[in-house]
């Protein structure tokens, strides 16, 4: 591993509070703890940061470049960068270089396809059961890496109060959707009335189970999580949190203040963390990351593969370092310190989790696996297991047409789920139809699946039940 000449360990450590860069340093308390006076006080010019750090070259170009991402820091994040090592961490994933205006193999506008997958404004509904609804593109400070940098940051793209009412309707005819994840932006960069009341008419809906919001505001600005904000969020659960935290750095006794003042609201924390080169891609930092967030009662969730998206490309890292990764923190550390690796699949095939593999052979009666230390054992299936007799309430199965997948499979529901062109790629020029081809039950796989359905899978796929040859 090559070590960048200007690396300096100081940039890595974690700092004390009431931490302010010089700019602030005689900023009165009542000032520098008011969230409102740290969104109106944002760094977003090269004057601005100049004033208080040693630019390079590259960054210096990167801020002054035309059409580049916005901008902005809360005085509080900035006061978190390093102002004279370039490869401080916190400093990599805020402030623009001119690295971001190059392009790369594969990266798109909407990696994701969520404006694909959107029924209407600003309503992501990709999963059978759960739907991401954007409520604003508007955020405390802006990642560089930010997956929706199409539309975040833009005041012209933010939702309004018309797509708020587009968003709930479609919630309300949609009895499958029981979760709901508000993100954005930001959503607690909201007018307080305006996020109780999405809140409130998420509640009137009864088939909705749970809510969540997705936030980097108590790492960006933690003085936002007041008592009067922990109360609106209190009043509505089952309510559940993820933030974003991708360095022990950003985890401030600020931040825990903020945390803690959520988890006594009955707020359960998880943590996203995106995988950055120069940032936390190292088995070190993010081992010290997962056990910072535990001391503070955040569950590690997630750990993303950054996206294939505009601007990200000197960010990214090879899931090869994920999975070195994860096989630094599995029994290394405590299971609760764990999360999940994921690589959001690009076009819109959603979350799949990425994992050493730890299954070596398998037969029918035994399973050979090794652990993190190399250890390989033998686990003994049992021989006289026939599956589950007991009967469920019909009302539990979930059914959502095309979304069944691989499950499906299991259950017996079809044969195969084949690509849409698969079968018009085997229609051969000159072929006809013949004594030996011309029956279609030939290929159909008795006792699987229902007659004559043919549902479409996301993305691309065509699931096919086969009729029973009963």
């Amino acid at each position: 591993m090559t070590l960048h000449p200007q690396a300096t360990t100081r940039s890595q450590l974690m700092l004390p509070r009431n931490h302010r860069a010089a700019p602030w340093k005689d900023v009165p308390d009542e000032l520098w703890y008011d969230w409102k006076w740290q969104l109106k006080n944002r760094v977003n010019n090269l004057e601005e940061l100049e004033s208080f750090l040693e630019l390079t070259e590259s960054e210096r170009k990167g801020i002054s470049a035309k059409d580049i991402f916005r901008l902005d820091i809360t005085p509080y994040f900035a006061s978190l960068i390093d102002p004279s090592d370039p490869t401080c961490p916190v400093r990599r994933q805020v402030i623009p270089t001119e690295e971001e205006l190059q392009p790369f193999t594969s990266m798109m506008e909407d990696s994701l396809a969520e404006d694909r997958h959107s029924p209407v404004p600003g309503l992501v509904h990709r999963y059978p059961d759960r739907v991401l609804m954007l409520v604003t593109t508007q955020c405390a400070s802006y990642c560089r890496y930010c997956t929706r940098s199409r539309i975040v940051g833009d005041p012209s793209e933010t939702f309004k109060p018309d797509e708020y009412k587009l968003q709930l309707d479609y919630l309300r005819r949609s009895p499958q959707v029981r979760d709901v994840l508000l993100s954005g932006g930001d959503p607690l960069t909201l007018a307080p009335k305006v996020l109780a009341g999405l809140l409130s008419e998420l509640r009137k809906i009864e088939h909705i189970e749970i809510i969540r919001i997705g936030t980097r505001v108590p790492v960006f600005m933690p003085m936002r999580v007041t008592q009067e904000l922990c109360d609106v969020l209190a009043e509505h659960h089952p309510l559940w949190m993820n933030i974003h935290v991708n360095h022990p750095k950003e985890i401030t006794p600020e931040v825990a203040d903020a945390c803690d003042r959520l988890t006594r609201a009955g707020v359960p924390l998880g943590n996203q963390a995106v995988l950055l080169r120069g940032v936390n891609d190292h088995p070190v930092i993010m081992q010290k990351l997962m056990r910072e967030l535990v001391k503070i009662r955040v569950r590690p969730y997630y750990i993303y593969q950054c996206d294939l998206v505009h601007g990200a490309g000197h960010l990214r890292t090879t899931v090869a370092k994920g999975l070195e990764i994860m096989e630094s923190l599995r029994g290394h550390t405590s299971g609760y310190s764990i999360p999940t690796y994921v690589v959001d699949a690009p076009g819109g095939g959603g979350k799949i989790p990425v994992a050493p593999n730890y299954v070596l052979s398998h037969s029918p009666d035994k399973l050979i696996l090794r652990n993190f230390e190399g250890y390989i054992a033998a686990y003994s299936e049992p021989t006289d297991y026939v599956g589950p007799d007991m009967a469920v309430p019909a009302e539990w199965e979930r059914r959502e047409p095309g979304q069944s997948g691989i499950y499906g499979l299991m259950q017996g529901e079809r044969i195969s789920i084949e690509p849409r062109e698969f079968a018009e790629s085997r229609h051969r020029p000159g072929a006809i139809q013949h004594r030996l081809n011309s029956r279609e039950d030939k290929w159909q796989a008795h006792g699987v699946g229902t007659a004559n359905v043919t549902d479409t899978a996301p993305d691309g796929m065509v699931e096919q039940p086969v009729p029973s040859g009963d």
